[in-house]
């Protein structure tokens, strides 16, 4: 892409309104804009970078099974009626009438849709399991939206649901996800401590919350040393003895009680991107979603929920990935993995050498962001900081004369004089795990 057909409408001054990194990150990269209080319009390059995280979470769903389907955002509230939940849900739930005046809602959760779905296809045992997610737009109307889109009304998330035979194999189902979710966040570069949440009136030990550890997380954390071994080889890691590591929020942390010993106890502060729960036959049996068992006889299946708050990690990358220039992004999540700068547009050979090396990255899939425009290379350097892309090559009249360009690692700042050819195979050979 060239930057100057790109809509990338970048501020040199963060917004008054931004407190904390992520939200003026956002706004000054071009990423969002905002709409009105907590809703935001997701921009070209801010959606670009959100659509690469779904597209990780959606290839680790896939991999173990999961379904994906999309539900509608407007929902009846009917359905919410037979489960109990449309009168108790609270003012967040944003409630309409429709012109033959029938109740209305906008999906905070969409439990009672996925449960409609599942009754009219499930008849029996021996279509178990099933797990159904989206990834799709959620509304809940927060009395004090903040942080951009890290606390917003409007927001993205991946939501998934499951129906088992039993209390076990949804245990089962629970812990193939737990896991899926551990590799997900680590593709995304992302450290996350599955901490042990609220599980509500229902009970057990079937809930986590994930915190992704981040120097400027709203919650203080103490989890066991012993999950960073843990976590370094998800696939070999017995996931019950996981979610058997303490890890706890503060609020729920006492130290006299904490059955970790002081010095193995470690303390972190973190951002809640994802939460799973069990909750049983809550709407199956409610919304008489029963299926003929084994012996014959009906029964109501069991059920867990799973989400990530698909924009929510966005900012919490940006929290975790960001110096005082800008943005750093991930290679895995960048839109575009190297940022190419004409230092002089006005000069031929310059000109000639960007449009080729621009072609030459595309060929090879590396996905080049051409900063053509005729401005100053201050501009150009300030510009591509704080947008994060991984790589840079920037060409001008003086390293042009030595038949040279510039390479620099947007994260190190480590920065390498190449000529074109070896410039393409350097980037190769560092890009080759996204290529």
């Amino acid at each position: 892409m060239k930057l100057s057909q790109y809509f990338l409408p970048t501020l040199k001054e963060t917004p008054a309104e931004a407190h904390v990194m992520s939200h003026k990150l956002m706004l000054r990269a071009g990423m969002i804009c905002q709409h009105s209080s907590g809703i935001y319009s997701w921009l070209p390059y801010g959606l670009a970078v959100m659509n690469r995280v779904a597209q990780i979470i959606r290839e680790e769903q896939n991999k173990i099974g999961c379904n994906e389907i999309t539900m509608p955002i407007l929902q009846d509230a009917d359905l919410w009626r037979e489960s109990g939940r449309f009168d108790n849900y609270g003012k967040e739930m944003l409630r309409v009438k429709d012109r033959h005046d029938r109740d209305l809602l906008f999906g905070p959760t969409a439990e009672e849709v996925v449960t409609d779905i599942f009754r009219r296809f499930a008849k029996s045992y021996k279509d178990l399991p099933v797990c159904l997610y989206q990834i799709h737009w959620k509304f809940r109307d927060e009395i004090r939206p903040r942080f951009g889109v890290m606390r917003g009304r409007e927001f993205f998330m991946k939501d998934g649901y499951s129906f088992d035979l039993s209390k076990e194999s949804t245990r089962e189902t629970y812990k193939k996800i737990l896991k899926s979710y551990l590799k997900t966040f680590k593709r995304l570069g992302l450290v996350a401590i599955p901490v042990k949440g609220d599980p509500g009136p229902i009970g057990g030990d079937l809930s986590h919350e994930f915190q992704v550890i981040a120097d400027t997380g709203e919650s203080k954390l103490f989890y066991d040393k012993k999950y960073d071994a843990l976590k370094e080889n998800i696939d070999e890691t017995d996931i019950e003895e996981l979610m058997g590591v303490y890890a706890a929020a503060e609020e729920m942390h006492d130290a006299n009680t904490c059955p970790v010993a002081s010095e193995d106890l470690k303390e972190a502060r973190g951002i809640e991107v994802g939460h799973i729960f069990y909750f049983g036959d809550k709407y199956t049996r409610s919304m008489n979603a029963g299926v003929m068992g084994p012996d014959g006889k009906m029964f109501y299946p069991e059920c867990g929920s799973y989400g990530i708050g698909v924009s929510r990690v966005v900012a919490a990358l940006i929290e975790v990935n960001h110096d005082d220039r800008g943005i750093i992004w991930p290679t895995q999540v960048s839109p575009f993995l190297v940022g190419l700068m004409n230092l002089k547009t006005k000069d031929s050979a310059t000109a000639e050498t960007c449009e080729r090396l621009y072609s030459i990255l595309n060929q090879k899939g590396l996905l080049p962001l051409y900063d053509d425009r005729d401005e100053g290379a201050g501009a150009k350097f300030a510009n591509m900081d704080l947008i994060g892309v991984p790589w840079q090559i920037a060409v001008g009249p003086k390293s042009l004369s030595t038949g040279q360009v510039e390479v620099k690692n947007r994260r190190s700042g480590e920065c390498h004089l190449l000529s074109v050819e070896d410039a393409v195979k350097f980037l190769e050979d560092a890009l080759k795990s996204v290529l």
